[in-house]
Formats: C-alpha cells, sequence, structure tokens
C-alpha cells in the first residue's frame, strides 16, 4: 500500500531509523531456579494485535513493568521515546526482531552492558533485577503496541520504493531544480549505500546535518570565509577551512549566508507526492 509522503514524514518522530539487549541467566518470575525455563501456566496467552499474534516471552508482574518504565525514561527514553516506540535518534522497539523474539530476557541484556558503540548506544551500569524490570517493561510496551487495531508504528522500507526513477531523474535535473547545488556524480554519488529507508527520504527532504555557509567582511575590510558554528540576532561564529573558529557582533559585520536546507524548505512547498515518490526512487538508484 503506497503512503502519502508527508504522512510518512510524520511517521519519522517514531520510526525507527534498534536498542538490542542480550540478558544471560536471567529470568521473568522470581523466585525461580537458575535456568528454569518459565512453564506454559506462566506465558501470556497469544491474542491477535493489529500486526498479528503477539509474542510468546514469560509473564512479568505489573510491578516490574511499572519499575521498568521508571528506568527506561532515565536511561533511555531519550532516544527511543517514553513508550519505547521511537525518538530523537533511537528506533521504535515495539517493532524490534528481537525484542519480539526475546522470552525470558535472554536476548535482552548485554547490549545493556556493554552497549552498541558503533551505533551510538553507550553501555550501562545497571544491576541484574533493574535490566530485568528493563526487559518486563519494554515487552509490556510491545504487547500494548501490537495489540492495537489499525495503528501504524512505523514505515517499512518496502513502502518507499513506489516512484519512477527516469521521472524523478527527470525532474532532478529539470524542474526540480535540484542540479543547483547538487550532483548525482558529486556530492550525491554513494548516497543510498549511505542512507536507506525512510533515513533517505528524510535526508533528501530536510537534509539536518546541512552546514550554512558564511562569507563575512568586517568593517576594517576582512574577508573570512567559512561554515557556521553560531548565530543568533546579535552574533555570528564561523569556523575556517583550517579549524580556526572566528566571531563578531552582527553590527561589526556584514555577511553573506548560504543556507541550503532553505532550498529544500522551499522546494517543500512546490513538490506533489508523486514528485517526492519520484525523485526518491532517483536517488535510491545512486549507490
Amino acid at each position: 500500500m503506497r503512503l502519502r509522503s508527508r504522512n510518512i514524514l510524520l511517521a519519522a518522530a517514531v520510526a525507527v531509523p534498534v536498542m538490542l539487549f542480550t540478558l544471560s541467566r536471567m529470568t521473568a518470575q522470581a523466585p525461580q531456579t537458575p535456568g528454569q525455563r518459565p512453564t506454559p501456566a506462566q506465558r501470556p496467552s497469544w491474542t491477535v494485535g493489529s500486526q498479528g499474534p503477539l509474542p510468546e516471552h514469560a509473564k512479568f508482574t505489573p510491578l516490574q513493568a511499572e519499575n521498568g518504565g521508571a528506568l527506561f525514561i532515565q536511561n533511555c527514553a531519550f532516544c527511543h521515546g517514553k513508550d519505547a516506540g521511537g525518538g530523537e535518534t533511537g528506533p521504535d522497539l515495539t517493532r524490534s526482531k528481537l525484542v519480539t523474539g526475546d522470552k525470558n530476557g535472554e536476548a535482552i541484556g548485554a547490549v545493556i552492558r556493554n552497549g552498541r558503540l558503533d551505533k551510538g548506544m553507550p553501555r550501562f551500569s545497571l544491576s541484574d533485577t533493574e535490566i530485568l524490570n528493563l526487559v518486563a517493561f519494554i515487552h509490556t510496551q510491545q504487547d500494548a503496541s501490537m495489540s492495537q487495531s489499525g495503528n501504524r508504528r512505523g514505515v517499512d522500507e518496502s513502502d518507499l520504493h513506489t516512484g519512477n526513477a527516469e521521472a524523478g531523474k527527470k525532474y532532478f535535473e529539470g524542474p526540480g531544480g535540484c542540479t543547483q547545488c547538487h550532483s548525482a556524480t558529486g556530492d550525491l554519488a554513494g548516497i543510498a549505500s549511505k542512507f536507506s529507508g525512510l533515513r533517505l527520504e528524510m535526508q533528501m527532504l530536510y537534509p539536518r546535518d546541512a552546514k550554512t555557509k558564511a562569507t563575512v567582511k568586517t568593517k576594517s575590510g576582512q574577508t573570512f570565509a567559512g561554515t557556521v558554528e553560531y548565530e543568533d540576532e546579535f552574533t555570528l561564529g564561523i569556523r575556517d577551512s583550517s579549524g580556526i573558529y572566528h566571531s563578531w557582533p552582527m553590527s561589526a559585520i556584514t555577511a553573506k549566508l548560504d543556507k541550503p536546507v532553505e532550498a529544500h524548505v522551499t522546494a517543500m512547498s512546490k513538490y506533489t507526492d508523486d514528485d517526492i515518490h519520484n525523485v526518491l526512487a532517483y536517488i535510491q538508484t545512486l549507490k
């Protein structure tokens, strides 16, 4: 089913684009002897939610989930959202395959302890009980999310493969005016290998890492050029090509700013949904 692009952008706040954990030699129901598996009576019954049968896992107490929720808010919510549904930089844990496959916490914990440094997730020094409570909260949130009828929590990459790449190329090189700033063989070469799915579309529509360039002329006649590091109504600060930081009162300079993001903002008012899907299809070929 083809998604409307503006709905996709709204989904970005809860997309994806995984805080993965592994917990060894732990059980979810205390007291239990080490290595003991939960009996069928301890496991929740399977019900059908909007995304199919709920995952099978150990039964956690409301107190475990409540305590885990407090820990999650303190340690995890900034990245993964307060409901584990995705946040500023972390993905939606309620759609995590690893969380789905977890039974008693055995697939949740080593990543808490060791982190995922390559993905920006730090190590956490928590007790076994605290980790188990986090496991309880995450499973509870996933069950609640999957039990909702008709409420989609994220965007699959296949949903974004709906445009016509050739039409997108024509728009990119023609009425879109994209080649005024970009080149398929220059700055965009290999872009689809660096980003994929919703992250690639977000980068195309509103590149958050795009830097503003500035050329500054002082009252004494000196000229400086560099990347804007700080800007408000009173002060401008730039870093030049040598890495040296300069700043001035706005009243002491004249400055010409090149803000590439503004061109993307302007383009948003001109795009049709077909334009967005087609240009994305073209961008997806630049690997």
